[in-house]
């Protein structure tokens, strides 16, 4: 497989890091992706002899941004691996950066590092949302807790482009996360962003959605305010491994339900991957002039790797272009 695109991980944020960044890396490699490895090269290279001695390319970072920090240390800690990684990034070392260490400088070093795409006030999170026909994406997932209504019809655009080109939907329907189907439901927020996504050029809005009709697959996109997108994510986490665990206790409760659990138990597995982040390992920031994704903290070798797989698919894509032209094209007034 051709090795086209170069992906900088930050080998050192997240709870199970170098192992996991050093396992995933090499599962990537070994898969037809170049990645460099950023981080303490003290740590990383005895770790790479002792998974089997792979001779991956380590970007020495001195420095590393830890969870319980905060997001705005790394104006002053140039040399953290995450700094390190946009860099690479911003310097045409690497096509895009992983990391999945602290999430709020991740995004705060792409900022500070790649800067905003023309037209892009906030950048966005866009995570992926399993419904009945594939995914959703959602965003904003988190970067912003307070928008306006011009920042959702960014990340409406953003997002739309991306669906299209990463993951080939044509012309992605967009919903506004509100309260209610009717345009004039909603808060003062999504009354304003409702008449000025249905005002935008290149966008096909389908209105307000309510939260029932995430997982129901009537959209492509779901754009909303950080706070809210974080809530729904979170809240279809947590109710995911939730409703997990009261069917696995109902299989096991007796014999009969023991057989009956045997055999849905390919079923089953193959639900709970489709629902799995690891599967995607990492998500998009949107409109930083660059390809940064963020990951979970507590991700392993197979989200690692799921990750750059994911970042290499947007690579390829060319999505940071549609991106840049959906934003020149879709912030100006629709023709009448």
């Amino acid at each position: 497989m051709e090795r086209d695109a170069v992906i900088a991980l930050d080998a050192m944020g997240g709870e199970n890091m170098p192992q996991a960044a050093v396992e995933g890396a090499i599962k990537a490699h070994l898969a037809g992706t170049r990645v460099v490895l950023v981080g303490d090269e003290g740590v990383l290279r005895p770790e790479l002899a002792r998974l089997g001695g792979l001779d991956l390319e380590i970007v020495h970072a001195s420095d590393v941004i830890s969870m319980d920090e905060n997001a705005t240390d790394v104006r002053r800690r140039r040399d953290s691996s995450v700094m390190v990684g946009m860099r690479l990034v911003k310097d045409g070392r690497a096509h895009a950066c992983v990391s999945m260490g602290h999430s709020g400088a991740t995004m705060a070093a792409a900022l500070l590092v790649l800067g905003r795409i023309s037209g892009v006030d906030r950048p966005a999170i866009l995570a992926n949302v399993p419904t009945s026909n594939g995914f959703l994406a959602l965003l904003d997932a988190g970067a912003n807790a307070d928008c306006r209504p011009e920042w959702l019809q960014q990340f409406a655009l953003m997002g739309s482009a991306y669906v299209e080109r990463v993951w080939g939907v044509q012309r992605p329907k967009v919903g506004l996360m509100s309260i209610g189907e009717e345009p004039h439901k909603g808060n003062e927020l999504t009354r304003a962003a409702h008449v000025l996504l249905a005002e935008t050029s290149g966008l096909d809005f389908y209105g307000n959605v309510e939260g029932r009709d995430l997982f129901s697959g009537v959209v492509d996109v779901v754009v909303t305010d950080g706070f809210t997108g974080n809530v729904i994510l979170k809240l279809a986490e947590g109710e995911a491994r939730a409703i997990f665990g009261w069917v696995r206790a109902a299989l096991e409760s007796d014999l009969r339900s023991k057989i009956g659990g045997l055999l849905a138990r390919p079923a089953l597995r193959s639900l709970g991957a489709r629902m799995d982040p690891a599967e995607y390992g990492a998500q998009p920031l949107l409109g930083v002039n660059g390809y940064a994704f963020i990951g979970h903290g507590s991700a392993d070798a197979r989200a690692v790797a799921s990750a750059i797989r994911t970042a290499q698919g947007a690579v390829r894509s060319k999505a940071l272009d549609q991106l840049v032209t959906a934003l020149a094209e879709g912030q100006q007034p629709a023709p009448n």
